[in-house]
């Protein structure tokens, strides 16, 4: 765990560069984004990484009704993504 108490030491640079892009400042979404950045990210082959670089283009209230299961993506492999984090439960230590 780093001094600000975020724990992504176990990254390559590239997935670092992506846990910081997946830190949003709204507390639940960072319940979500970050562990599975951590747990899961890694392991996604090269388009399934892409989808998730393109949830993150979308703004904080968008992903939050969507992460939180009020609405679903209009895109179908948005809404895949969204479903994969939400199936991913990993309390952030």
């Amino acid at each position: 765990m780093t001094e600000d108490g975020e724990s992504h030491e176990g990254l390559g640079l590239a997935e670092r560069r992506i846990w910081w892009r997946s830190r949003r400042g709204l507390r639940e979404l960072d319940l979500l984004l970050l562990p599975f950045v951590e747990d899961v990210y890694p392991s996604l082959d090269t388009a399934a990484r892409a989808v998730y670089l393109r949830l993150l283009d979308h703004e904080d209230p968008e992903l939050l009704v969507w992460l939180t299961g009020r609405e679903v993506p209009a895109d179908p492999q948005l809404a895949a993504m969204v479903e994969r984090v939400r199936a991913h439960d990993r309390p952030v230590s």
